[in-house]
Parts: structure tokens; C-alpha cells; sequence
């Protein structure tokens, strides 16, 4: 929202603002002129884009790991006749240099060198307060965009702790109907339960159709439902693993609900949390785009069978308490939110 920041400035007023994604996919938006440079942006045409040329390493950037082109927020991918989103999305980051400070939903275990890096490309403090359902979970905000529905929470009630895959895209992600039967006959042939939600408009331009010989398969041990209380599902104990599209907030519940992930990113920032949760954090494991049912039920008996799955576990567990003591009072997220409001929103005005 850019234009808010001149009318803070018109009014008078401090202005701080929300970074709403992962400290490390700012630090990617910011590195853009980086691959610019380079020479491996913007590209000339969408057919450039095989996979050779999305793994390209891309060593050396400060700030982040590992990456390959395909890693970097999506806007990279904009051929130079079309790189609107490309360039809105830079300005917007390079223009948040001018605030007083910046809030990120992140914590300083899991991304304190990316924040640090943020400080370096030249951003006021960042106070990170996050995960925020852990930071004021009396408040059960909701993040999402959807009504939600109760019975998912009663349907879980009676499974085995750890035997249900949650499988949520999250609110704005579509796919085609073809991608939708993968994902369908995986959760058959993986033989787990599922809680499955799909939104209404979760198909591009269609309505979203599931095979009826799938409904039949799976009455016994599927719910498929339009939406749900998230992060109270990520909490529940029969949850086992979420088949997620990697969006921030999907990944701060599911870090505070100690679950481990199968992830499909699809655009925007998810790439980037998608390869730090896969390869830095080690929760989760990574999902073709071009997806097909044998290796969604592998990948979902892998995370709740398997060797992998039990090391996953472990650190998404791991990651959990970090999260929690983070943000307790003395931990470091609850600190810098004190910090925050005594420094910059409400600095006392006595000498």
C-alpha cells in the first residue's frame, strides 16, 4: 500500500510498516538488481523458462542460501514486454526505506540473518513479533478471507493423533481441474485420512469437480470441506502433515502448530519459503508443479511413515517451541513488540 506512506507523511504521523511475508523473500524482491545484473533477468520471452534455466544457481546473495532462479519471489519471471508486477513489486520494497521501522511475522531463530540482511539494504529497524497466533492468541485473529466451518474440529476429534493430512491451498491460489484429480488419486492411493479443503473458486475459471468414483473411494475417511479454523486444525493432534501452498501465514501456523509440510508453491513469495522450509528449516518436502497423484501419495506416506517424515517431525516440533519461546514474555518477539510501541509508535515525550 505505497500511498500511505506520503499520507502519514501529509499528516504528521509515524510511519512503520507491515512486511506481511518472509524476511527472506524481501531480501529476495530486493536482490532483483542483483539478477539483473547478472544478466538472468528480466527474461526475453515466458519459453525461456525450462527447468535448466530455473535451476541456474544463484550463489553469493547476501542474506539468503542455496538459491536457484526459480527460488526468487515469481515476479522475476516477468517477460521484459510485461514486468509491471516486477517493477511495482521493487519499488515497493526499495521505498521501504523511508519508514520509521518495519514489523515482520517472523521470529529471530528462524530468520534472524535475513532480517539482518534487511537492516544492511538499508531498512530502519525491523522489529520481528511474530509468529503473531502466538503472540496474541486470545485474540484468535483470523487471517483468512473465507467464513469458516466448525465441523472440520469435530471430525478431527476422533482420529489417531498424527493420522490426518490437511490439505489447504490457502485463499487465493488456483489450479487446473486436471491438477485437482492428481491431488485427488494421491490422497487415495496414499490410503491416509484427509481433510481437504476446497474453496469454491479453487479452479481457474470453473467450479472445482472431484471425480465421483473419489467421494465413493474416500467417504470413510475424507472430509472435504469449503473452509476452516486453520490454525486451529494445525493444532489439533490427528493432524499429521499439510499439503500447503507455502503462503507466509500457512507457514507460520504450521511452524506453530509443529507440523511438517509437503509444499506446492504457486506464486509470489511461496517459491522462497518453499525452499527455506525444504532445505534450511527442514520441514517439508517439495512437490513438482506439474503434479501427478503417485507423487503426492509417496511424498505423504514418506512425511508420515518414513525416516525422512520422523526427522521432519522432529524439527517441526523443534521449531514450534523456538516459536513459543519467542514470543513469552522475555523471549525476543515479545521484547521487540515492547520495544516497538515504547520507541516508535508511542515514544514518551517527557525529557
Amino acid at each position: 500500500m505505497d500511498f500511505s506512506m506520503e499520507a502519514a507523511r501529509e499528516l504528521g504521523l509515524p510511519y512503520v510498516q507491515l512486511w506481511t511475508s518472509s524476511a527472506v523473500s524481501y531480501v529476495g524482491v530486493r536482490h532483483y538488481r542483483l539478477l539483473f545484473e547478472r544478466g538472468l533477468a528480466p527474461i526475453k520471452d515466458v519459453k525461456q523458462l525450462t527447468n535448466e534455466y530455473l535451476d541456474t544457481p544463484v550463489e553469493d546473495v547476501p542474506g539468503m542460501r542455496n538459491m536457484r532462479f526459480r527460488d526468487f519471489p515469481t515476479f522475476i519471471r516477468s517477460p521484459a514486454s510485461d514486468d509491471y508486477m516486477l517493477h511495482f513489486a521493487l519499488s515497493i520494497a526499495e521505498r521501504a526505506v523511508g519508514a520509521l521501522a518495519m514489523i515482520a511475522n517472523t521470529f529471530d531463530d528462524l530468520e534472524g540473518e535475513a532480517v539482518a540482511a534487511m537492516e544492511a539494504l538499508g531498512l530502519p529497524k525491523v522489529y520481528t513479533i511474530g509468529p503473531l497466533p502466538l503472540l496474541a492468541p486470545s485474540l484468535d485473529i483470523s487471517m483468512s478471507l473465507w467464513k469458516q466451518q466448525e465441523e472440520c474440529l469435530r471430525w478431527l476429534d476422533d482420529k489417531e493423533p498424527g493420522s490426518v493430512v490437511y490439505v489447504n491451498f490457502g485463499s487465493i491460489t488456483v489450479m487446473t481441474n486436471k491438477q485437482l484429480v492428481e491431488f485427488a488419486w494421491g490422497l487415495v492411493k496414499s490410503g491416509k485420512h484427509f481433510l481437504w479443503i476446497i474453496r469454491p473458486d479453487l479452479v481457474k475459471g470453473d467450479t472445482a469437480v472431484l471425480p465421483p468414483e473419489f467421494l465413493v473411494e474416500t467417504a470413510e475417511r475424507g472430509l472435504v470441506a469449503s473452509w476452516c479454523p486453520q490454525q486451529q486444525v494445525l493444532n489439533h493432534p490427528a493432524v499429521g502433515a499439510f499439503l500447503t501452498h507455502s503462503g507466509w501465514n500457512s507457514t507460520m501456523e504450521s511452524m506453530c502448530g509443529g507440523v511438517p509440510i509437503i509444499s506446492w508453491p504457486f506464486f509470489a513469495d511461496q517459491q522462497t519459503n518453499c525452499r527455506y522450509q525444504c532445505n534450511e528449516w527442514g520441514v517439508g518436502m517439495e512437490i513438482d508443479t506439474d503434479v501427478r497423484r503417485d507423487a503426492v501419495a509417496n511424498l505423504i506416506m514418506e512425511l508420515m511413515e518414513g525416516e525422512n517424515g520422523k526427522v521432519m517431525k522432529k524439527k517441526a516440533h523443534e521449531w514450534r517451541e523456538k516459536a513459543v519461546k519467542a514470543t513469552k514474555p522475555g523471549g525476543s518477539s515479545h521484547d521487540n513488540f515492547d520495544a516497538l510501541i515504547r520507541d516508535v509508535l508511542a515514544p514518551s515525550h517527557h525529557g
